[in-house]
């Protein structure tokens, strides 16, 4: 599995960012007729991938829920700054 429960929930935030400065493009007042048509097709693209995401956090939290799923964790391993992996002469 590809997708964890904060990664969908970080795809949902920022669709939902997007969704937010294309409605207000439909707002504004100096742009043409053809601008406020491409983003209002923009904004339809994005409701139906903000319900898609919507959905499949769902379906994932309720799979996690009841045992159907169950989420790995990977630890981080960071080697920058840990004398331990430096190559060459130590360091006194």
């Amino acid at each position: 599995m590809a997708e964890t429960i904060g990664s969908l929930a970080d795809k949902l935030s920022i669709i939902q960012l997007k969704v937010f400065h294309m409605r207000e493009q439909l707002l504004r007042s100096d742009v043409d007729q053809a601008h406020l048509e491409a983003a209002r097709q923009k904004l339809a693209i994005m409701e139906t991938q903000r319900a898609d995401l919507a959905e499949e956090l769902a379906k994932l939290f309720s799979d996690v829920a009841s045992g159907k799923v169950r989420l790995k964790i990977y630890r981080q391993f960071k080697m920058y700054n840990d004398p331990r992996y430096r190559s060459g002469p130590k360091a006194a």
